[in-house]
């Protein structure tokens, strides 16, 4: 957990998020206070990691469904390398489960983009004196080591085990062309891989997900950030 610290004169906001009017309407936010500068945006996930650590902004506003690597991948590997960033993700999905797995791997909060600008401006200031913001309620490290502790119960994950998805790469693959709509044909075509191929490795993606069909186990991916809606 990170240690509260005093705020600085200016705090220092990066914005990681693949969609430019959104990043847009944050940076105009942000901008009309004295005492926020926005000075790095990022687009991807690839790239976000280097640039974040090169400018050691003191907040991060995050995406979670961003291209090449997700937003929650990309904290666990920022508060690893750069424990003093403080990590605000802003997603589509706040529900509690979300929210938990967030903070354990590193975030300090977790909102859903259509957050008030007062709260999002409040929650930078916050943040950066190194207290967290959960459930709109602003809490010191310990407090959050003890909600931590509590959803621990609940949901049965191991505050040590920070895999963020049991899946391989070839299965996040697949289950990006099942959200597409393919059918395993389709998919096998696609991968230039056997039918059953695809049928072994769908059958696998049901079983580490504990889910019963593959609409349910695209939909938990898409929650759970692992794997992204297919564009437009």
């Amino acid at each position: 957990m990170t240690e509260t610290v005093t705020a600085p004169d200016v705090i220092r906001v990066a914005i990681v998020d693949d969609h430019f009017f959104f990043r847009q309407g944050v940076r105009d936010v942000l901008n009309t206070e004295p005492d926020i500068m926005v000075v790095a945006e990022c687009e991807d996930g690839q790239g976000a990691l280097e640039v974040l650590k090169s400018v050691h902004p003191d907040v991060v506003l995050m995406d979670v469904n961003l291209p090449n690597v997700n937003g929650l991948q990309i904290t666990q590997r920022l508060k690893s390398e750069c424990p003093g960033i403080n990590v605000i993700i802003l997603t589509a999905y706040d529900d509690e489960e979300q929210i938990y797995r967030a903070v354990r791997i590193g975030a300090s909060a977790y909102f859903a983009k259509d957050v008030a600008p007062a709260q999002l401006l409040d929650t930078v200031r916050t943040v950066a004196e190194g207290y967290y913001v959960i459930a709109n309620k602003r809490l010191t490290p310990e407090q959050a080591e003890q909600w931590l502790l509590e959803l621990y119960r609940r949901y049965g994950i191991s505050p040590e085990d920070t895999r963020l998805s049991p899946l391989t790469n070839r299965q996040m693959e697949i289950l990006e062309l099942i959200i597409e709509g393919l059918s395993n044909k389709q998919i096998a075509m696609r991968l230039s891989i056997s039918q059953q191929t695809v049928k072994n490795h769908v059958t696998s993606i049901l079983a580490k997900l504990n889910r019963s069909d593959r609409t349910q186990a695209a939909i938990y991916a898409l929650r759970h950030g692992w794997v992204r809606l297919p564009d437009a």
